[in-house]
C-alpha cells in the first residue's frame, strides 16, 4: 500500500543524505521525495511516499525516529489530511482542437502558463487522480510533449493526529 510520509528533521548538511540512505541500505523504494524549509528556517519538511505492508511503514518510521536529525515523522496515510502534487505539462495542440482543449484544461482547474503557436505549457495542483484525470482528458485534444510532477505534498487536518 502507498504511504505518504512526512519527515521534520534540522536543516543540516547531510541530513536528507542520512534518510535516503536508511532508505536504501534496507531496500525500501522512495516513490517520490519532496523537501523544502518549513517556517522555520532551522527545521526542513520532508513528505516522502513509499509502499510497503503497515508493519514495513512501521518499521521504516522506527527508523527514521532514530536518526539523529529527525524532529518527528507522522504516516500521514494514517490520519486525516490534505495532499496535493502540481504537474506542468507541455502539450502540443491537435489542429481545430484549441477550443476543446482550453475548456478541458478550465473544467479540470488546470491553467495555461505559456504558449507559443501550438504549444501550450499547462500547470495543474490538485491530488493524483485529478491530475491522472487531466492526462487522460487533454489525450483527445493535444499530444503530450513533456510531464514534470512534483507528488505530493501533504499535511494533516488541523487538530486531527496522524498515525506515527
Amino acid at each position: 500500500m502507498r504511504h505518504i510520509i512526512g519527515i521534520l528533521l534540522q536543516n543540516e548538511s547531510g541530513a536528507l543524505v542520512r534518510v535516503a540512505c536508511l532508505f536504501s541500505n534496507r531496500g525500501y523504494n522512495i516513490e517520490s521525495l519532496s523537501v523544502a524549509p518549513t517556517e522555520q528556517p532551522s527545521v526542513s519538511r520532508i513528505t516522502l511516499v513509499t509502499s510497503g505492508s503497515d508493519a514495513t511503514i512501521q518499521q521504516i518510521i522506527s527508523q527514521l525516529h532514530k536518526l539523529i536529525d529527525v524532529v518527528s515523522v507522522e504516516n500521514l496515510t494514517g490520519g486525516e489530511h490534505v495532499e496535493r502534487e502540481m504537474a506542468l505539462l507541455r502539450l502540443v495542440v491537435k489542429a481545430g482542437a484549441d477550443a476543446a482543449l482550453l475548456d478541458c484544461l478550465q473544467t479540470a482547474g488546470a491553467r495555461v502558463v505559456h504558449s507559443n503557436g501550438p504549444l501550450l505549457l499547462v500547470e495543474m495542483t490538485g491530488g493524483e487522480a485529478d491530475i491522472n484525470s487531466l492526462l487522460a482528458a487533454v489525450a483527445d485534444h493535444a499530444s503530450l510533449d513533456a510531464v514534470a510532477r512534483s507528488g505530493p505534498l501533504g499535511l494533516p487536518h488541523y487538530g486531527s493526529k496522524p498515525a506515527g
